[in-house]
């Protein structure tokens, strides 16, 4: 019993720990690093904005429509790998400071 419960709260400091350590700007890799790619990026005529949340999940927003992909991505290094939630893939890569998303270009905003 005592070993199941020492068990247990460590496993609870750990997670407690470790979801602490997120902060503004960071996203999670997957491997319990964060990410500086955290943020609002949009297009150059605005009509697409895509932001990477710090909890690993995306939002974009497609001529005014709020919400229109949402998801989760994962970053390793400056490749970043999506998976919408209904299921679909993409991919995308930042390079000197621009996101380039399977045919978009985004810029920070």
């Amino acid at each position: 019993m005592k070993t199941s419960l020492f068990l247990g709260l460590g496993l609870f400091t750990v997670l407690t720990a470790a979801c602490s350590n997120m902060g503004p700007g960071k996203a999670s890799t997957g491997n319990g690093a964060d990410h500086p790619h955290v943020g609002m990026w949009v297009t150059a005529d605005g009509r697409i904005r895509q932001e990477l949340l710090p909890d690993g999940r995306y939002e974009e927003e497609r001529d005014g429509r709020k919400r229109a992909y949402t998801g989760r991505y994962t970053v390793t290094g400056d490749h970043i790998d999506y998976v919408d939630d209904i299921g679909f893939t993409a991919t995308g890569d930042v390079r000197d400071g621009v996101l380039f998303h399977e045919h978009l270009v985004l810029y920070r905003q």
